[in-house]
């Protein structure tokens, strides 16, 4: 019997745009709370370039993920973490897969090329040195030669490209650069993709083992990570706390992005603090997670909203 053919958005795990969306969004708030400049057109070309490579980014780590046998010996493969699973169901998908990643560089470098006379003209080389950085990363963070994901830089590049990289990049879209607001909330959201990885890390440790992947729960074990994610969501609150009081003009607002670490947090940490080292345990706190990420990224760009509003009047 013909298996049915997945659905584009399960083969780009559209559910996880959601991490690109917060920090361009954010880094577009934040730009115009501290210019008083909005450009719409160049918030559209902004979108369009955060949703071509991180599609790339998806589609890419599901190919060389499978090819490098890393998916192939997962038996704990979830909604959170693992894959989409597309190639192991259907390897004939391979040249589609290849197509839409690269169809989705391909729309990302036009949105880019587009968007450079948009800006200020000094803007242009930061603002191409970090398309061309993403656009590497979205395919060596999982393939050879360079591997990142394999060689222990994972976690560093993860955090890097959904927290600075597309904080500034968003920023740079509405022609502001290293301005003191946009330093303040650069690590954010970052972090908070980051703590996505670390539980995945936990359930996926046998498979990256056995594939070679040296993340931090491979290197470091499963009690080590645990509290390394406990460390990411401290930085995270603090960081929310000292940009809304000491740094954003008005920027109380944003302390609304600690509502679910008040409210999900407690719980996530205890299911990751006793069952470290039990996938199966660790998926319900995987979902806690997801759900922190969500809204945190929701209630921080609300909070930057109402901030943006506050100073306007």
């Amino acid at each position: 019997m013909e298996k049915i053919k997945p659905s584009f958005i399960k083969m780009i795990r559209a559910p996880f745009l959601s991490s690109i969306y917060a920090p361009l969004i954010a880094g577009t708030l934040i730009a115009v709370i501290a210019s008083g400049q909005f450009y719409i057109l160049n918030f559209f070309l902004i979108l369009v370039i955060g949703t071509g490579l991180h599609i790339a980014t998806n589609v890419y780590n599901d190919i060389y993920d499978t090819l490098q046998g890393t998916d192939k010996v997962n038996v704990h493969r979830n909604e959170f973490s693992g894959g989409s699973g597309v190639l192991l169901d259907q390897p004939q998908l391979i040249s589609t897969l290849y197509l839409i990643a690269r169809s989705s560089l391909v729309i990302a470098f036009i949105a880019t090329v587009v968007l450079t006379f948009l800006i200020d003209r000094e803007l242009w080389p930061l603002f191409w040195t970090l398309y061309v950085v993403s656009a590497f990363l979205s395919k060596y963070y999982t393939a050879a030669p360079v591997k990142l994901a394999y060689r222990g830089f994972g976690e560093i590049f993860v955090w890097f490209a959904f927290g600075p990289m597309a904080i500034l990049i968003a920023s740079l879209g509405q022609n502001l650069g290293f301005h003191p607001y946009v330093l303040s909330v650069m690590a954010l959201t970052g972090l908070s993709t980051l703590s996505i990885l670390l539980i995945g890390q936990l359930i996926d440790l046998d498979a990256d083992r056995r594939g070679g992947k040296f993340g931090i729960a491979v290197r470091h074990g499963t009690r080590f990570t645990g509290w390394f994610y406990f460390i990411v969501q401290l930085i995270i609150v603090v960081n929310i706390i000292i940009a809304a009081i000491l740094i954003i003009q008005n920027g109380w607002p944003i302390l609304l992005a600690l509502i679910p670490y008040a409210l999900l947090f407690p719980r996530a940490f205890k299911i990751i603090r006793e069952h470290h080292s039990q996938p199966r345990e660790l998926v319900r706190a995987a979902g806690l997670n997801v759900q922190i990420h969500l809204f945190f990224s929701l209630f921080f760009n609300v909070g930057l909203g109402i901030t943006l509003l506050l100073n306007s009047l």
